[in-house]
Order: structure tokens, then C-alpha cells, then sequence
């Protein structure tokens, strides 16, 4: 398990983004309760999981993000939206499986999950156009 750590943060890394994980990071100082569960995640989540390869890292974001609407945690959405967009998913696929989602997670999910894509769309644009 000690080399998925380190696995594990590489891949946290590219995927979400170094501002990203140094936030979650930057939570758990002087706070070992939280820091144990960052560690979990990332050493299971990122390494173990996200690192066994056979699905790529956009089949592995495409699904994250479907089961984020799926399971309505509208925070992950925005955070998994981005990943999925780091790793190569256009705005066209992303709006297909949010349509997707809608199918098999609600209507209602979908709503929500094309609200928060608008929005992080929208920041993004503008952060390009500076």
C-alpha cells in the first residue's frame, strides 16, 4: 500500500488539479482526523483504483461524473466536470451523458447536473479569456 500513495497523489494531481488537492490538503494540517481520510483517498481511490489501469482516465472520469449526479453530490459534480474535461471528454460528450444520466438518474439530476456544467463552463471561458 506505501507505493499507492504516492501513485495515488500523481494521479489525484492530474486528474483534479494541483490548486484542487493542495486546498483538500491544506484542510487536514494540525487536523490528523481529516488527514487519515485524505490519505485513504488517495491512496485507494487514486492509487489503487483510478491507478489499475484497463479503463482509461476518461472512461474513468465519464463514469465518476455520471455516478456524482447519480448519487447528487452537486459539489463533486463541479469538481469531477473539470477532471473529466482534463482528461480529454469534450463539452459534446459531457453534455451527452448528463442527458444519459437523466435517463437512468432523473430528470431532476440532470437538471441540476446541466446548471452546475453552465456554470463551470462559464468560469472556464472566462479564466481562458484572460
Amino acid at each position: 500500500m506505501d507505493d499507492l500513495f504516492p501513485a495515488g497523489m500523481k494521479i489525484r494531481r492530474q486528474v483534479l488539479g494541483d490548486p484542487h488537492v493542495d486546498r483538500a490538503w491544506a484542510k487536514t494540517e494540525g487536523d490528523d482526523f481529516q488527514k487519515s481520510l485524505q490519505e485513504v483517498i488517495t491512496t485507494v481511490g487514486w492509487g489503487a483504483v483510478w491507478g489499475r489501469g484497463v479503463l482509461d482516465f476518461k472512461q474513468r472520469s465519464m463514469l465518476t461524473l455520471a455516478l456524482m449526479v447519480a448519487l447528487n453530490r452537486p459539489h463533486e459534480v463541479a469538481i469531477h466536470l473539470k477532471g473529466t474535461i482534463r482528461n480529454g471528454c469534450t463539452r459534446e460528450e459531457i453534455q451527452e451523458l448528463l442527458i444519459h444520466c437523466g435517463c437512468y438518474c432523473g430528470w431532476p439530476a440532470a437538471v441540476d447536473a446541466f446548471e452546475i456544467a453552465r456554470t463551470v463552463f462559464k468560469e472556464m471561458d472566462e479564466a481562458a479569456s484572460k
